[in-house]
């Protein structure tokens, strides 16, 4: 679904005469509300603006009036479909003209219901006093009460926001996860024979594949996101309190949970909760949520380490000629896409952690603090967004220093102690790894010389001797 683009920030819909005392009143703030990214408070609609413009397709207030429309359209066209007598005489060539009062749903339309909603101080309500304005100038007039039929506003609302959440997860972040996960693959295999030294608590360790490491976090990445996609996008529809009473009082020989199931299934592709309270148990969308966070938790890990191995000089970056790395020392080149992930998954994952465990509480058959959190569901994909573009172009920037890596391991033959003593373990030799850890856990430097001087001393035959001369830190990498 397309539409032209808003804040990612909802602004408020009323404000009583108390508001009339805050330093911005709320008339002044509609007066900004097409203000300059440089004005925006939060970075996702200021700085970052332009990096996150499309998701403003699914999480702007615009983009959610928008939702709203549609599956109070539908469910309208649902209901005739279902055998209503009373809409026997509606004709379905209008379906397609009701479906386009959301297909090309405009920002007029969008301030036409803010205005109405000044009167309702009821959000859904003045949708469906839109829609019917529409209906009468369709010449539907006959048929305008079966709008909202039956319904409460979190029919729509815990429709319209998972509706519009799983369309901006397909379309928008998955694919660029996807991306990421393909082009993490692509330099594991890139770097696939570059031996490296491990560390392990910031020590040197067992030495490992460059490919291997990155290959690692591909892994996390994809097996999250499978883990990701078999969660349902659940939607709550049944009533007022979810038992479909009114719509049952009114026509009590319909299977209104049949219908029900097939309308949130077959028309909005999403699994319809039952049974529930007036509102969606936010269960499922819970679990989206902290597979979200487990995924940034992954990239975070990644960040990190990158930044690291750039510290260690075992990245270079490419160097833009006019891009200035510090505002006082010229020589630098910071490694600012990874900071700059990090800081936004950050960012994504505090929220995150309140949306899912926020949403699933609600107090009997359900209060509003549900109400203005959803509100938010944009704020964390945004900054996920940004964090996944930031990783997209430090990777492109980074190269394998491999002198720098092969120096390395030069420096640190203790790493062949493992092998060595392995083999003798295979050999039947008395204390094995005593007699390396001896060798090695000293003050003094570990060479390729001194290991060798120490194997020409092991009361072994010549050919083990052989077999463990031949180990360097450079082919000890395992498979």
């Amino acid at each position: 679904m397309q539409v032209r683009q808003e804040n990612l920030l909802h602004p408020y819909t009323s404000a009583s005469k108390h508001d009339e005392v805050l330093l911005c009143s709320f008339s002044q703030a509609q007066n900004r509300m097409n203000f300059n990214p440089l004005e925006g408070i939060s970075p996702i609609d200021g700085r970052y603006r332009s990096k996150v413009a499309q998701l403003a397709d699914y999480f702007s207030e615009k983009a959610l009036i928008q939702y709203r429309i549609k599956v109070e359209v539908l469910y309208f066209i649902a209901l005739h479909e279902s055998g209503i007598p009373q809409l026997s005489k509606y004709d379905t060539k209008s379906n397609s003209e009701l479906k386009k009062i959301f297909e090309t749903f405009s920002l007029t339309d969008a301030e036409a219901i803010k205005e109405i909603e000044k009167t309702t101080n009821h959000d859904v309500k003045a949708v469906e006093y839109f829609i019917k304005e529409k209906f009468d100038s369709l010449g539907l007039t006959d048929f305008k009460e079966f709008i909202h039929f039956g319904l409460t506003s979190q029919d729509i609302n815990n429709t319209s926001i998972p509706l519009s959440l799983k369309d901006a997860m397909e379309q928008c972040v998955l694919p660029k996860l996807e991306a990421l996960i393909l082009e993490l693959e692509s330099k594991a295999k890139l770097w696939a024979t570059i031996p490296m030294l491990a560390k392990t608590h910031g020590q040197p360790a067992s030495p490992t594949r460059l490919g291997k490491e990155i290959a690692v976090f591909a892994v996390r990445l994809k097996e999250q996101v499978d883990l990701l996609k078999h969660i349902p996008y659940a939607a709550k529809f049944g009533g007022a309190t979810g038992n479909f009473n009114a719509h049952t009082v009114a026509y009590p020989d319909h299977d209104w949970h049949s219908f029900g199931d097939k309308f949130v299934s077959q028309k909005l592709g999403l699994k319809r909760s039952h049974p529930t309270t007036q509102i969606e148990h936010y269960d499922h969308l819970a679990a989206i949520f902290d597979g979200l966070k487990r995924i940034n938790t992954i990239l975070i890990d990644f960040s990190r380490d990158v930044w690291q191995y750039i510290s260690m000089n075992y990245f270079t970056q490419t160097i833009a000629k006019n891009e200035v790395g510090s505002s006082a020392m010229p020589h630098k080149v910071n490694p600012i896409d990874f900071e700059n992930a990090e800081g936004n998954l950050g960012m994504a994952n505090a929220i995150f952690e309140h949306l899912s465990a926020k949403l699933p509480i609600s107090r009997l058959q359900r209060d509003l603090t549900d109400s203005t959190v959803l509100r938010n569901i944009g704020v964390p994909i945004a900054h996920t967004f940004i964090a996944i573009l930031s990783l997209e172009k430090g990777l492109s920037k980074i190269k394998a220093n491999e002198a720098a890596i092969r120096a390395d391991l030069e420096d640190n033959w203790a790493v062949v102690a493992e092998a060595i003593q392995t083999i003798l373990r295979r050999e039947g030799y008395p204390k094995p790894y005593e007699a390396l850890k001896a060798l090695t856990r000293t003050n003094e430097a570990i060479t390729e010389a001194s290991i060798q001087v120490f194997i020409e001393g092991l009361d072994i035959s010549d050919e083990i001797k052989s077999e463990l001369k031949v180990i360097t830190p450079f082919n000890y990498v395992g498979k």
